[in-house]
């Protein structure tokens, strides 16, 4: 018996996959204790649980925790097969647009649910999820959510199961508005005149390596923004397209995330 917790893994696609190997990469779990259930299985996973003692589609617990990755329009189908499990450990739903009520109703009554949104680079370990969880999950509870998800990332605890909307609106679908920009720096370089192939290489490393940066660097963005601009240089020049006296950008981005938030609120059951 080990101080780790014990996990009940449904579903190992893509996210549910990413998790299971930070887990064990990082020794977050107590693997001899702890289950993989998912019909179609990968063999890299199965291969991986078999080297790490991880059972693949069997085992009664009991678990600390079960987390919840299967494609949100399976859930009706799956999760009932597992209220065992639930009616002791932790749920901890990784789903977008499944509420804690809707969870418990599937599980038929767990009393502990706990929601995640991570987002897509919780693959390689660079993720940022908002976690929640309602009074009935107690600090020992909270810990063992803190611990599986720091596997994917950055955490931050949001106050209200609503937040997570918000969550998915910043985060969740935040990696698109960055490729995005990547994408229209890449064309911008071509229109002037750029090879199109060594522009969007400049403006891939460019934003890359921006991240990269300002992940090490522990001044605020806003300060490392100014250490870059140049009174009347080129920057300036740009910036005050993208932002400035309208504050077109902020302004542009506010709508955008509103829009993400209000539709992942609708979405959500």
């Amino acid at each position: 018996m080990t101080d780790k917790p014990s996990v009940a893994l449904i579903g190992a696609g893509a996210m549910g996959g990413a998790l299971l190997k930070g887990w064990l990469a990082a020794g977050s779990i107590d693997a001899a204790r702890s289950a993989v259930f998912d019909p179609n299985i990968k063999d890299e996973m199965a291969d991986l649980c078999a080297q790490k003692g991880v059972a693949v589609n069997k085992g009664e617990g009991p678990f600390d925790a079960i987390v919840l990755a299967v494609k949100p329009q399976a859930a009706a189908d799956v999760l009932p097969h597992y209220t065992t499990f639930a009616k002791d450990a932790i749920a901890i739903s990784v789903m977008a647009g499944k509420s804690v009520a809707r969870i418990q109703d599937l599980l038929e009554g767990a009393p502990r649910v706990a929601r995640v949104m991570p987002n897509l680079p919780a693959a390689i370990g660079r993720g940022a999820s908002g976690l929640y969880a309602p009074e009935a999950i107690d600090a020992k509870g909270r810990a063992i959510i803190e611990t599986l998800m720091q596997a994917a990332g950055e955490i931050v605890w949001v106050r209200s199961e609503q937040e997570i909307d918000y969550v998915t609106a910043v985060s969740g679908s935040g990696p698109a508005y960055y490729f995005l920009l990547t994408e229209a720096l890449a064309e911008a370089g071509a229109s002037l005149g750029l090879d199109r192939q060594a522009a969007a290489a400049l403006a891939r490393a460019t934003l890359a390596g921006a991240g990269a940066m300002m992940d090490a660097d522990a001044r605020a963005p806003a300060e490392m923004r100014k250490a870059v601009t140049s009174p009347g240089g080129t920057t300036e020049a740009a910036l005050k397209i993208f932002d400035g006296d309208d504050a077109a950008m902020r302004k542009l981005v506010a709508k955008a995330v509103e829009a993400a938030a209000k539709r992942a609120g609708d979405l959500t059951d």
